[in-house]
């Protein structure tokens, strides 16, 4: 018996697309800012968690209305992938990981907040 998938409402892709480019490219981003802001003693009003959500937050929201505008500008924080209704969620994420760029910039995020993680616990 061959199964046909349901046709993905936009909604439903915004939301796919929001959440993965707030979780892998806006969370890394704003988590090493505010390490960095900690090893220079810079206090964050309302707290390091709420500066990383809000911000992420802000980035996933605002970076699918903005990057297909100004693509010079957000070439690295933006992945026209995340919105292709066509592709289920477990398909977006897969097909943005078989990228070469992808691990170099996963692998340089996790070693990033490593290091700044360490020296900030010091």
């Amino acid at each position: 018996m061959i199964a046909i998938a349901a046709p993905k409402s936009s909604l439903q892709n915004r939301v796919e697309g929001f959440a993965l480019t707030a979780i892998f490219q806006g969370f890394p981003t704003f988590a090493a800012a505010a390490l960095l802001l900690k090893l220079s003693h810079h206090p964050i009003a309302g707290g390091a968690v709420l500066f990383v959500v809000a911000a992420s937050i802000f980035h996933g929201l605002l970076t699918p209305w903005l990057a297909p505008k100004f693509p010079k500008f957000f070439r690295n924080s933006y992945e026209p992938l995340f919105f292709d209704a066509s592709l289920s969620f477990s398909d977006k994420l897969a097909q943005w990981r078989a990228q070469p760029t992808v691990s170099l910039q996963l692998v340089t995020n996790v070693m990033m907040l490593s290091v700044l993680a360490v020296a900030s616990g010091r």
